[in-house]
């Protein structure tokens, strides 16, 4: 920061300061009390900070080392290049995310690896589920982690459900998912989405969706969220304390609409429309392909990042505001440029990011940070 700079005060700075990404913030926070004031002052009145997305990007063969990690800041409208010098984090399996949160995790044999804050600083490392699995459906609620479904053809039960304590360290089994599903128990086939106390699992083709509440171990459903029947694929999300539909209508030849809705009521018996995307935008998630097969998505606060994993050039966002007013736009993927060069996987986390949290970041020494050109 110049001198001349520091003389800078009052609204004009808060002015200034809300056009800053808020990775440049951080050092403007420590000029003097002043400055600290004018960048708390802008943050809360000028220009709030938003969630944050990231994109995950790793070898999809041993030896599985991450190959590159992305942010971005949508405040800012920018992105941002994730420099990991974690030296405790050890890629013994696959990375995963659990969708709609911030969960990332790794499963083998021999351990069960996960971290939920915003930039995974922290690890756990905790024995493996009793039941071995390849593909289960992996969620944070509250203060419990749970595991469910995905289990290999050798174990007696593919729907069996085990549950992490955070605080009491330690593994416990309860009902195992409901039989319907089990020509389905795995993520591949499964849309999820949690709040703080409850687990939401949804087969994306058919709609059938259950609640899992992890205090009581009592499965609720079934219910059917298709209430348009025009709907071929759908995925959830939590928007607020609600659930969020994002449904393709028509068929994967000819997608004709992308919708979002807002499920209320206590039966789910309420599917309010909420947002229709732009058919240029529908078009961008098409990519080179004439047709989408399914979609992800990732959601945090306000905001719906959707994707489409055989063409993952173009993300789409959807910002919904007051009133259920929904602002979309397209980003395009960073990560994109190294696809070619390895056989890579992608996966999303979302979270709220700030100040607070980049300061963490900055002090650990794990990470640092970049702004893409």
């Amino acid at each position: 920061m110049t001198t001349e700079g520091a003389d800078i005060r009052g609204d004009v700075l808060e002015s200034i300061l809300s056009h800053v990404p808020l990775i440049h913030i951080l050092p403007a926070s420590h000029v003097s009390k002043s400055w600290n004031h004018a960048v708390f002052s802008s943050l809360r009145y000028f220009s709030c900070p938003k969630p944050w997305l990231f994109l995950h990007c790793q070898n999809s063969r041993p030896p599985y080392a991450s190959s590159s990690s992305f942010a971005y800041d949508p405040r800012s409208n920018h992105w941002l290049r994730i420099h990991n010098k974690n030296p405790s984090l050890q890629y013994a399996s696959a990375i995963r995310s659990s969708s709609n949160s911030t969960l990332l995790y790794m499963l083998s044999p021999s351990k069960f690896s996960f971290s939920f804050d915003p930039f995974h600083l922290t690890w756990h490392h905790v024995d493996p589920p009793l039941v071995w699995r390849t593909d289960p459906v992996v969620a944070l609620v509250g203060r419990h982690v749970i595991v469910a479904g995905g289990a290999c053809d050798f174990e007696d039960d593919p729907l069996s459900v085990e549950i992490y304590d955070l605080d009491a360290r330690r593994w416990d089994s309860c009902d195992a998912m409901p039989a319907i599903l089990k020509d389905s128990a795995a993520s591949a086939w499964l849309s999820v989405a949690s709040s703080s106390k409850t687990l939401y699992i949804m087969e994306q083709v058919s709609g059938v969706t259950y609640s899992f509440d992890p205090t009581s171990r009592i499965w609720s459903g079934p219910l059917d969220l298709r209430h348009d029947e025009n709907i071929f694929f759908s995925v959830i999300g939590i928007f607020g304390d609600n659930l969020v539909l994002v449904g393709l209508l028509g068929n994967s030849e000819n997608v004709k609409d992308v919708k979002v809705w807002e499920v209320k009521g206590k039966s789910f018996e309420i599917l309010e429309e909420i947002g229709i995307m732009p058919k240029e935008l529908v078009e961008k998630l098409k990519g080179e392909d004439a047709s989408i097969n399914s979609i992800k998505i990732s959601c945090t606060g306000d905001f719906i990042y959707i994707y489409n994993p055989r063409e993952p050039e173009e993300l789409v966002m959807c910002e919904i505001g007051g009133e259920g007013v929904c602002r979309w736009g397209s980003l395009k993927n960073p990560a994109v440029s190294d696809w070619s060069r390895v056989a890579e996987k992608m996966v999303l986390t979302s979270a709220d990011v700030g100040l607070g949290d980049l300061g963490k970041a900055a002090e650990s020494g794990k990470v640092r940070f970049s702004i893409c050109e």
